[in-house]
């Protein structure tokens, strides 16, 4: 058991064994376990479980899984995000992935009242920040193949899923925020300390943004992950697997790359990035579908609708001066992608 009683969570012996008899495919007559807080707060708690599991054969297996609790809550605009990951994995939609990109394996999930369990399998790879340039590329590029076959076959199980997110929530996002006095009237301040040209930038778009949503919405729309940052990306084998689909849904094309470039993003490769991911992700995409007549793809413009108020809110809430100055860096970035 976890040693650290403060942190520690119980688990059914009978839930337990239920789940690894799934996972092992065998019989299990029982399992210790000890769990670690992989992160957690509002949003859901997520629990490595680790421990060993005695088959009824007698074998000892060691095991990871992943234990995900997530009670209900609403999300603006998407007030049925909290069980969707619930949802999607007592579907279908796990067959529309390969093995080059897929999600964890579920070994069980279950719904008690408002709150859903899900149980899945533990992804050993590297995440987050420790993505590397080839990684981030891979990724894009296998993300457009994913979006691109579905977006061609139209697979029968995407019209049987009732909780996807809808096609203007990225827009609703977007006017939500620009609605906020405390970013739209900063920005337009005579003393606000963000540099004049970001303030400009931002001031165009808003200005600019019927214009923008109009070419945007002759974009392909297609499945999105909506969370497509890279604490939610792994890579190992050179394969890629992703988790968190709770606000997974519909979606104009380049949404995902504009988060996975933009959403808490390596700061110091955003340019870098930004050359090599675009064009990786419509080289996928274009296996299955033809986008030519996208002359105007809108990755800037979707990074700034996203994504630009947001960092002016961080900017401004920030406790830090090396915050500022980072929120500042990121704003001054996709200025700088303008030209590229």
């Amino acid at each position: 058991m976890n040693k650290n009683k403060k942190d520690e969570i119980q688990i059914k012996s009978e839930t337990l064994t239920y789940v690894l008899s799934n996972m092992f495919d065998t019989g299990i007559l029982h399992a210790d376990y000890k769990t670690t807080q992989l992160h957690g707060g509002t949003l859901g708690d997520v629990q490595l479980v680790t421990g060993t599991a005695e088959t009824t054969d007698g074998k000892k297996l060691p095991y990871s899984i992943v234990l995900k609790k997530q009670k209900k809550w609403e999300r603006y605009g998407d007030p049925d995000s909290w069980r969707r990951e619930y949802d999607l994995y007592t579907s279908d939609f796990g067959k529309l992935f390969t093995e080059s990109l897929r999600w964890p394996d579920c070994y069980h999930a279950e719904m008690n009242g408002d709150e859903i369990q899900i149980w899945m399998e533990y992804i050993n790879g590297i995440s987050g920040l420790n993505l590397t340039g080839d990684m981030y590329e891979r990724t894009a590029k296998e993300l457009g193949r994913f979006q691109g076959r579905l977006y061609a076959e139209q697979p029968v199980i995407l019209q049987t899923l009732t909780n996807l997110s809808k096609v203007d929530n990225m827009k609703n996002f977007y006017l939500h925020y620009r609605s906020w006095n405390e970013v739209y009237d900063y920005i337009r301040s005579n003393d606000c300390p963000i540099p004049k040209h970001l303030c400009d930038m931002l001031i165009a778009i808003d200005e600019h943004s019927d214009e923008i949503f109009a070419r945007i919405a002759k974009l392909p729309i297609v499945l999105c992950h909506r969370d497509f940052w890279v604490a939610n990306i792994f890579s190992y084998d050179d394969k890629i697997a992703l988790i968190d689909w709770d606000t997974a849904g519909w979606g104009y094309l380049g949404e995902d790359i504009a988060s996975l470039l933009a959403d808490e993003a390596d700061v110091n490769h955003m340019l870098e990035y930004y050359t090599r991911c675009v064009p990786a992700y419509y080289a996928g995409f274009s296996e299955y579908a033809d986008i030519s007549q996208s002359s105007n793809p809108c990755i800037y413009e979707l990074i700034l609708l996203m994504f630009g108020y947001r960092l002016v809110e961080d900017f401004k809430f920030a406790k830090t001066a090396s915050d500022k100055d980072h929120y500042l860096n990121m704003l001054q970035k996709i200025y700088e992608m303008k030209d590229l």
